[in-house]
């Protein structure tokens, strides 16, 4: 064989041995995820770029829903990206119900499990930055409205602890439901803006592709041309490498 053939064949093979080791990477253990809605506001904005662990509950095969081996379900608190029921496309929201869990929304915002009534702090409407410690300090821009319009609150669901959003004055439904085996319980923490399992049931457990990690990229607005891009002059750098909570 050629030394010109076998430099090819060298080059060919170490191409391919790259190739493979980042589909590794994406199918088996991290993959990046884009925030395409205010769904999850005040935690996750729109065009937040996360980072998700794909190992946190298991390993599947690559492109299918069968599982190599499995770790522990995702919990009450975790925020989860998944395939969407009946849909090709992926979303992300929060674990607020575990299989066998007897979910009740009020009308009022109040969530309950199991007959108790998780336990949330008014957090008033951030005016003040210091009404949003010690979380991240959200602007009118990046809650998609005047502070007027929401009042935050503090959840505490078991051993997690996190903020919600909801609209002041909107009309909402009385809501119940068992969950079923092997099936969650979603919600977005954007509560009066988010269409979650109040509104295509409790999601399958095998749906499930990972745990967000943390935001490495953000900016309020994308590049007009290239949509799919941040805009350089409009970056948020003071949620670069913001853990996921």
């Amino acid at each position: 064989m050629s030394k010109k053939k076998q430099g090819f064949l060298s080059s060919f093979s170490s191409f391919m041995m790259a190739v493979l080791a980042i589909l590794a990477f994406r199918w088996l253990l991290f993959e990046p995820y884009v925030i395409p809605s205010g769904s999850m506001r005040p935690t996750l904005l729109v065009h937040d770029h996360i980072l998700v662990n794909k190992f946190a509950y298991g390993v599947r095969v690559p492109f299918m829903k069968q599982w190599i081996f499995k770790r522990d379900n995702p919990k009450r608190g975790d925020i989860v990206v998944f395939r969407a029921v009946n849909q090709s496309y992926f979303m992300v929201k929060r674990v607020v119900g575990e299989p066998g869990d007897k979910i009740e929304y009020l009308t009022d915002g109040t969530l309950i499990i199991n007959g108790k009534e998780i336990v949330r702090r008014d957090m008033g409407p951030g005016l003040e930055p210091k009404n949003q410690d010690p979380y991240y300090h959200v602007d009118e821009l990046g809650i998609g409205g005047p502070f007027e319009q929401f009042t935050f609150y503090e959840e505490t669901n078991e051993n997690a602890k996190y903020r919600t959003l909801q609209l002041l004055g909107f009309p909402r439904d009385h809501f119940q439901i068992d969950v079923p085996e092997d099936h969650l319980f979603m919600m977005g923490d954007n509560r009066d803006n988010s269409a979650d399992s109040r509104v295509w049931g409790p999601l399958p457990i095998d749906h499930v592709l990972g745990q967000a990690m943390f935001v490495w990229l953000s900016c309020d607005h994308t590049l007009s041309l290239l949509p799919f891009l941040c805009n350089p002059l409009e970056l948020r750098w003071d949620r670069f490498f913001h853990s996921v909570d």
